[in-house]
């Protein structure tokens, strides 16, 4: 396993989902700063992090971001986080959606949840080497 994981902002996902691969592909692609690792929440890293927060280890429909010792945010405020990290306009972005309601925006997160596979394009992603140094898979 990568050793500088723990300093890193972890983004876990649904492995099988189109629209979540596709989303990290674009953080991935907008990681400047090298700030983000990913993981299933179906590799044993992903169920591990489930499990020991007490979470459902079969439901995959939630997006979490956690940075060790210190938060696991889930569903807008993960995705509203990640966008304040990224920086820039991204950051902006965060902002306004920060001015939501989390419930609110929660039900539009939960919405595209519910569809995701309706609008996933399920073309495979092949990352580069250098981002595929990124994926947790123990």
């Amino acid at each position: 396993m990568q050793e500088n994981w723990q300093e890193k902002h972890i983004v876990f996902f649904d492995g099988d989902c189109g629209v979540c691969n596709f989303w990290v592909q674009w953080i991935l692609e907008r990681d400047k700063k090298d700030q983000f690792m990913f993981a299933s929440l179906q590799s044993d890293f992903g169920q591990k992090f489930l499990s020991e927060r007490g979470l459902e280890t079969n439901v995959f429909n939630t997006m979490y971001l956690w940075k060790p010792h210190q938060y696991y945010l889930i569903k807008s405020q993960a995705v509203l986080k990640i966008a304040n990290i990224l920086g820039g306009i991204y950051k902006v972005g965060s902002l306004f959606g920060k001015l939501m309601f989390p419930a609110v925006s929660n039900k539009v997160y939960d919405l595209i949840s519910r569809n995701r596979m309706k609008l996933a394009n399920q073309k495979c992603y092949l990352p580069t080497p250098h981002q595929r140094k990124k994926f947790i898979e123990v």
